[in-house]
């Protein structure tokens, strides 16, 4: 398999944060796509890991749950040093929480079904009228500031926070604090968003420590709100979970905690994602004042800069067996290299993990389906 492994500087390429800051990143998945489409990365920082740079593959790893787990490591691309500690502090998970992002199954569909019927369209129709009452009062904040706005932080992250706080069952005046959390959480290393506001460049210990923190707040937080829906439950999603039983037992705290969060972290962080990208793509292409069909405009802003990534695949029990193609034939047509997994050797029983990096990344920049141009609007 030494023909797998993809050069270190091409990793790095695909796996650096300030990469996805200018976009460059793309070039470097360009280049995988189309010369190493499923490579193995050996860095000295991390445990080895594959890269899936093809969304037939991608496709392949979602759907192959026996083979592909979310359980075993951690699900984000994380230093050995930093999953060693967390090991030592959990007695040997690699997770500080335990959502359905961090299960398999049997406990994977027993703890989505506990909030699934909540979710089912009939039920969402019921909050209809009152997310239509959000997007209007955010429609006419904007028409309010003169005819200027931060849209990132007018819109694009209050607007699904409020409606996602507002189907869990959080006041709307804890909605900052929510906010923050959730900012700390997922911008641990960005001195902009981070507790503390610091630089925490190689200091894996002081970074933990800050995601321990902002955990500890958010379970506390969410344990006051279990006291008081067992206590005086309603219709809302946070009642649901604080009651909920799995194989006949209430949810372990842990569990119930870890759900709240997931939920609470999905209102400012993957929904906020969609709206600024492709109002970016719009305005700089410089022909579009406003969408022509609102309701295509926002199903393809949403393809177009997907809100939620597969995270990744930790440990392969076996070798796959429809997950194969590692380095293209330079005989290979581009059509043909878009088509699909290319023929060559499927991914060894040995392989560590699949990493968090190629994996999210494939959904949105890595695709043999890359982003088209937004739809035509005047």
């Amino acid at each position: 398999m030494s023909d797998a492994r993809i050069d270190d500087d091409r990793v790095w390429a695909v796996i650096e944060p300030k990469n996805y800051a200018d976009d460059s990143v793309h070039e470097g998945f360009r280049w995988l796509r189309a010369n190493n489409p499923l490579g193995r990365a050996e860095l000295p920082e991390f445990d080895p890991f594959w890269i899936v740079t093809k969304h037939a593959d991608i496709l392949e790893v979602s759907r192959q749950n026996d083979l592909f787990h979310n359980g075993d490591l951690q699900t984000t691309l994380t230093p050995k040093a930093v999953d060693e500690k967390v090991r030592a502090m959990t007695g040997g998970s690699p997770h500080l929480v335990r959502s359905l992002v961090q299960m398999d199954p049997p406990d994977h569909p027993k703890y989505r079904i506990l909030t699934q019927a909540w979710f089912l369209p009939q039920n969402i129709r019921k909050l209809e009228d009152r997310i239509r009452q959000i997007a209007r009062a955010h429609v006419d904040r904007m028409a309010d500031m003169g005819g200027e706005c931060d849209f990132v932080n007018d819109v694009a992250l209050t607007f699904p926070l409020r409606v996602i706080m507002e189907i869990l069952g959080v006041p709307e005046s804890d909605e900052p604090r929510m906010l923050k959390l959730t900012q700390e959480l997922f911008g641990s290393t960005d001195p902009d968003l981070n507790r503390g506001h610091k630089e925490m460049g190689e200091d894996f210990e002081a970074n933990l420590a800050a995601v321990q923190s902002v955990i500890g707040d958010f379970f506390s937080y969410f344990d006051a709100i279990t006291q008081d829906r067992r206590a005086h439950p309603t219709d809302d999603l946070a009642t649901l979970i604080a009651n909920g039983q799995i194989d006949g037992q209430p949810l372990g705290g842990f569990e119930a905690m870890s759900y709240y969060v997931i939920v609470a972290t999905a209102g400012p962080s993957p929904p906020s994602q969609p709206p600024p990208f492709s109002a970016s793509a719009i305005f700089a292409s410089g022909t579009c004042r406003a969408p022509h069909r609102p309701r295509s405009w926002s199903t393809s802003s949403v393809s177009w800069a997907q809100p939620v990534a597969p995270i990744g695949w930790p440990r392969l029990s076996s070798p796959p067996p429809g997950l194969i193609g590692t380095r293209p034939p330079s005989s290979v047509s581009p059509a043909r290299k878009n088509a699909g997994p290319s023929p060559g050797p499927a991914i060894p029983s040995s392989s560590v993990t699949i990493s968090s990096a190629g994996a999210a990344a494939s959904w949105t920049s890595m695709t043999s389906r890359s982003p088209g141009p937004m739809p035509a609007c005047s």
